[in-house]
């Protein structure tokens, strides 16, 4: 999840009362590490290194339903999915509109002009950089929808 505050709204759409969702823990340490749909599919991952979750298409499409456009967004041009659903880096000239909000290191998702998922990634700028920068990589794009 991206580090700044959700609102009350994506917070209950994200975890709803009504879906159970299983804990997995590190056969180790015991720490939480992955948060799993009832049906065993990978929802949330949580990080080590500074205790934050990391999105999955599954829990980043629930997040662009729930939130309205363009909140946890980076929006690129509909000539440029197709190399990012197969997992290429978003770059800052092809940024086409952003939430304000996103700080370096958020998880985001990203999507096209239409509103459709075409990844999840970390951003590597602020969402006002990425806006205003026309050179260097604006989202590490860490899964596309066609990269599975």
């Amino acid at each position: 999840m991206a580090e700044y505050q959700f609102n009350y709204n994506v917070s209950r759409c994200l975890f709803p009362e009504d879906q159970h969702f299983l804990i997995q823990r590190s056969l180790n340490t015991r720490k939480i590490r992955n948060v799993l749909t009832s049906r065993g599919e990978l929802y949330l991952v949580l990080r080590a290194q500074d205790v934050l979750f990391s999105l999955t298409l599954l829990s980043g499409s629930v997040i662009k339903e729930c939130s309205k456009f363009p909140e946890y967004r980076v929006i690129i041009p509909n000539s440029f999915e197709e190399f990012i659903k197969n997992g290429r880096n978003v770059f800052s000239k092809h940024v086409i509109a952003v939430d304000k909000r996103i700080r370096a290191g958020d998880d985001v998702i990203v999507v096209n002009e239409n509103d459709e998922l075409i990844a999840i990634g970390k951003a590597k700028l602020s969402g006002e950089e990425m806006m205003e920068y026309r050179r260097g990589m604006a989202v590490h794009v860490k899964r596309g929808v066609l990269d599975e």
